[in-house]
């Protein structure tokens, strides 16, 4: 397992990019790549269930533009208004219809994401992204910080077992 911090641009376009055309047809069709993030800057409202904010939005809208290449074929969300709304611009560009997961039983999320191969979206909490990426048998690296949100994991699980974790920012930069 390797943990590997990457700037945006170029290297980003590599764990980024579709399926190769050049690679084996077998190892694309076992090979399965989890993109996972926080959901989006909440907008407090006083419920334990907020929206996301017009920041969170953006947010969303700028996650959306980052993997609306990256053939993303199934999106997994926890049922808050908060995760479905940072997955919905790109649900909806894609077509596709979010499937909700329970945030208290990571090991179902992670069984189910490694029998499934393609591409996925988890969006999740500060108290369960790392731990969905330890339940992947990736490198979670450490908690997130309350304030952050720019994390973008993207877990690569080989058909050969081998699992590599690479931890991208996206949108606006988390300043602690």
């Amino acid at each position: 397992m390797s943990l590997r911090h990457l700037a945006r641009g170029a290297l980003a376009a590599l764990v980024l990019a579709p399926p190769s055309l050049s690679a084996p047809l077998s190892a694309q069709q076992d090979a399965v790549v989890v993109y996972l993030v926080r959901h989006a800057e909440r907008a407090e409202d006083g419920t334990n269930d907020p929206p996301i904010s017009e920041v969170g939005r953006e947010r969303a809208r700028a996650l959306a533009d980052l993997l609306r290449d990256a053939g993303v074929s199934r999106i997994h969300t926890t049922d808050l208004k908060r995760t479905r709304q940072t997955g919905a611009p790109l649900a909806e560009r894609l077509g596709l219809e979010p499937e909700v997961y329970d945030a208290k039983d990571l090991p179902a999320l992670a069984a189910r994401l490694r029998a499934a191969p393609g591409r996925h979206l988890v969006l999740g909490h500060s108290n369960t992204v790392a731990q969905t990426v330890e339940a992947l048998r990736g490198s979670g690296d450490d908690a997130v910080a309350d304030g952050e949100f720019d994390r973008l994991y993207v877990v690569v699980m080989g058909p050969d077992g081998t699992v590599t974790t690479t931890l991208l920012r996206y949108g606006a930069p988390w300043r602690p």
